[in-house]
């Protein structure tokens, strides 16, 4: 009997993966993105921390291999203290792409205006269309920005598709767009190259994570209690 319960502990921590310490706000475990759109990622995320001082960070990995998604956003966002301690303002954005599936993790303090709800709403009609088509850099990035415009009081539960399902760009976009060009013009180009990084702790291998110098990401003492939204395509 021992023997069979070490075996079956032994077979239960193979199975939980190691949940990744983060270095950027935008990480692709699974090579699905350009190195021009996790830079992008990467500096819009940046530029909307440096003027909000929320944390948005995008996760994608390859697969979970049947470990419970809910527990791993929670134990990621956890672990790596995404938001402020003094604010608790921190989310993640947590895809499975193997598994087709995906995760809005929300910290306390945004809990208030991202909400369970909302949150599944932004997975169901805004990101999710876009994942159906392989389109996974246009899904995140409608993503975000309905994150954000969810914090901000301005996002809508259960709003028409049809904006992501063309491909025309909704308002929210072109918000951001005014608002990343409004801050690149009047703080300058503070790009950085680096090399790529290599996350090896769950077998994931290479990543394109790093970015193009937006390495150096840490979490602020943010704190989170398992709100959110979970879903597929």
């Amino acid at each position: 009997m021992k023997l069979v319960a070490a075996v079956l502990f032994i077979t239960v921590s193979f199975a939980q993966p190691e949940i990744p310490d983060i270095k950027n706000w935008a990480n692709d475990f699974t090579n699905t993105l350009l190195q021009d759109e996790l830079q992008n990622l990467n500096y819009n995320l940046k530029t909307y921390q440096d003027t909000t001082t929320n944390q948005l960070v995008m996760l994608m990995i390859p697969t979970l291999d049947d470990y419970p998604l809910e527990d791993f956003a929670y134990e990621t966002a956890a672990k790596n203290k995404i938001g402020t301690k003094e604010h608790d303002n921190g989310a993640l954005l947590l895809i499975v792409k193997n598994d087709r599936k995906l995760r809005i993790e929300v910290g306390y303090g945004l809990e208030g205006a991202l909400p369970d709800a909302l949150a599944s709403s932004i997975i169901r009609n805004v990101i999710v269309p876009h994942f159906k088509k392989n389109n996974y850099y246009a899904g995140i990035t409608a993503g975000i920005d309905a994150i954000i415009s969810a914090i901000a009081g301005e996002y809508k539960a259960d709003r028409d598709s049809s904006e992501e399902d063309n491909g025309t760009p909704g308002i929210i976009t072109l918000l951001m767009i005014i608002f990343f060009l409004f801050t690149f013009l009047f703080r300058g180009k503070r790009r950085r190259g680096i090399g790529p990084f290599i996350f090896t702790g769950g077998g994931w291998g290479s990543s394109r994570g790093s970015s193009g110098g937006f390495g150096g990401f840490s979490g602020g003492g943010g704190s989170f209690g398992g709100g959110g939204a979970s879903g597929s395509w």
